[in-house]
């Protein structure tokens, strides 16, 4: 059994942890809603470029012309790129375990070359010891990503696809779902395949009936480079919220884990003290009586 001095000490330990925790906990409260936000805030206008680009992609193969955009074409597999969206920092839960896992078993599966593209430094560390191939590395992004600080990534992946470097794109990044709960998510980013829309017009779709100038070809051209640019921006900050969100989880059980652990070891400690005092007593009432 540990003795008083040394249940104090960790009682004291204890306690400083859970100061340390609380205050990672808070300090991720106040981030994850400002994060979460501008995750939620970019959405509306993702998915209203998915409908459009939609509608262009019908529009312009339906105009008699066979040779699609190098970014809609599909060609021969030889060589693939993962785009490996991860956060810096870790205390924060299973988060980056499951995010690796997820991508290392999905670069496992794959017959053909792969080549990272790691955002943060987590994902980078994990491919690095895993001796796999790191074609490139963005680090330090900060909490509330612009998409300026993005438009790097894009015009690498963008160029290595036009370029014939690689023939397909996936990207692997956190889905929030809710504050508790971020599914680690891989989606093929390069070619893009437009959704699928009905020829009529939906209350949120995008009609048929629009006349583009000079064509719908050309506005496809210049749009399907932004909604690649949109894509990996709108990851990045699902990531960023996913961290924030998990950090705040994780903080929590950690200072409820440190909260009950203080609470035992200061039963503990009581019952140490009170069976001293109790063995004391007896020796002054055992001396007490010898010298009667």
């Amino acid at each position: 059994m540990a003795t008083i001095r040394q249940l104090k000490r960790r009682i004291a330990s204890v306690k400083n942890t859970a100061k340390i925790t609380n205050a990672l906990q808070l300090v991720a409260a106040s981030k994850m809603r400002r994060a979460q936000d501008r995750a939620t805030q970019a959405r509306p206008y993702a998915e209203k470029l998915r409908f459009v680009l939609a509608g262009l992609a019908t529009q312009s193969g339906s105009s008699g012309d066979s040779a699609p955009h190098p970014l809609l074409a599909n060609r021969p597999v030889k060589n693939i790129a993962v785009l490996h969206i991860t956060p810096d920092r870790g205390l924060c839960g299973g988060l980056n375990a499951n995010l690796n896992r997820a991508a290392g078993t999905f670069v496992a599966m794959q017959h053909e070359p792969v080549s990272l593209v790691a955002v943060g430094k987590k994902g980078r560390d994990f491919f690095v010891r895993a001796h796999a191939h790191v074609a490139a590395e963005f680090t330090d992004l900060g909490d509330y990503p612009t998409q300026g600080d993005t438009l790097g990534i894009s015009s690498l992946i963008i160029n290595d696809y036009l370029n014939d470097v690689v023939d397909r794109v996936y990207i692997s990044y956190p889905l929030l779902v809710s504050t508790a709960i971020q599914r680690p998510t891989i989606t093929q980013l390069l070619p893009i395949e437009p959704p699928r829309m009905d020829s009529g017009a939906g209350a949120d779709g995008f009609r048929q009936d629009y006349i583009f100038e000079p064509s719908a070809k050309v506005v496809l051209e210049r749009l399907l480079p932004r909604y690649i640019e949109m894509q990996i921006y709108d990851a990045i900050l699902q990531t960023a919220a996913s961290f924030q969100s998990a950090q705040m989880v994780a903080m929590k059980n950690a200072t409820d884990s440190a909260s009950d652990i203080q609470r035992e070891l200061t039963l503990t400690y009581n019952k140490a003290r009170q069976e001293q005092i109790t063995n004391e007593l007896l020796d002054i009432v055992g001396g007490a009586a010898a010298l009667e």
